[in-house]
């Protein structure tokens, strides 16, 4: 069995979907920033993440096709400083989240050391659509033509005729 998840002949045109699982897994591994995800309504989705230190300036949030990136760099401002003990580390970080399609980023704020992101989540339209069947399209009997079939040089053509019942 191979690995791939969608590897039934029945999943048709799921490939895409494979490439954002496996580009989740990846991400998933480093847990900085730590970050909560909630539902705040039925078709509204927060992203917060724990940004302590960083300012407005320091992050960058961009939608890259069907990824939300959020990029943290702090600026060094320890320049003349003395620090006796540095735990609040400035270190940058990438956290990248995989948005299903339809989902639109509402907007971001920053607030007491937590970066909020709004996703809005419309709902889908059902859509049903009825497909006749018909019957295959025939051609009147003074229409129809015998096949041309290409008969090498020197060999004999037999005839043969098409006789209609109808």
């Amino acid at each position: 069995m191979s690995g791939r998840v969608f590897g039934s002949p029945m999943f048709l045109g799921f490939d895409h979907l494979e490439q954002m699982l496996e580009r989740a897994s990846k991400n998933a591994s480093d847990g900085y920033p730590p970050y909560n995800i909630e539902q705040v309504s039925p078709t509204t989705l927060r992203i917060t993440l724990a940004v302590a230190g960083f300012v407005m300036e320091d992050l960058h949030i961009t939608q890259e096709d069907n990824q939300l990136v959020i990029r943290g760099r702090q600026s060094d401002d320890g320049q003349g400083r003395i620090f006796l003990h540095r735990g609040i580390a400035a270190r940058q970080f990438q956290k990248a989240f995989v948005l299903a399609e339809g989902i639109e980023v509402g907007g971001a704020w920053l607030d007491n050391g937590l970066l909020h992101i709004e996703l809005q989540r419309p709902q889908p339209e059902v859509r049903v659509r009825k497909i006749e069947i018909t019957r295959p399209p025939v051609a009147p009997p003074h229409e129809r033509v015998p096949p041309v079939v290409d008969v090498p040089a020197g060999r004999k053509q037999r005839v043969v005729r098409v006789i209609d019942e109808e």
